[in-house]
């Protein structure tokens, strides 16, 4: 009995710690203004997180659209080369150069003479020297961003 005793006061004591603690939660921490700031706060975060996802987005789609470009650009070329060859090999002057070459054949009126092969010496003195191309790991992350957010500079 006495236990009952100790626990109708320390019931009541709780009771009213539990209902200012309810009262301090609905009055001081969940106003209107307070959620309304909360939400506010959560919004902005989202709409900042969304905006950077977009973002990354965006610059992975441009980096695979240049390089497409790239691509596709190296196929013209090459297609606008192969066009250029089949052209030239059905020629009347490529057909002659042939018929020279490899039939040892010759016009009437001309002499024929065989030199020896040139040596490695001869075949190396006059190469061309070969020219650098810049490719996109010569160009600095700056540079990739001003051509990102500029692209007709």
């Amino acid at each position: 009995m006495g236990n009952s005793d100790t626990d109708k006061n320390e019931n009541p004591k709780l009771r009213l710690k539990l209902r200012q603690f309810i009262y301090h939660l609905r009055n001081d921490f969940l106003s209107t203004e307070n959620i309304i700031l909360v939400v506010a706060i959560f919004l902005c975060g989202l709409w900042t997180y969304q905006s950077i996802v977009s973002m990354s987005r965006n610059w992975k789609l441009h980096e695979d659209l240049s390089t497409i470009q790239k691509e596709r650009d190296i196929l013209s070329i090459e297609i606008e080369t192969a066009e250029l060859e089949n052209a030239y090999y059905s020629s009347a002057e490529y057909q002659e150069i042939a018929a020279r070459r490899y039939l040892d054949k010759k016009l009437p009126g001309e002499n024929m003479v065989k030199l020896p092969s040139n040596s490695e010496a001869a075949k190396t003195k006059h190469a061309q020297k070969t020219v650098q191309k810049t490719t996109d790991q010569d160009i600095s992350n700056f540079e990739k961003w001003i051509r990102f957010i500029f692209p007709s500079a």
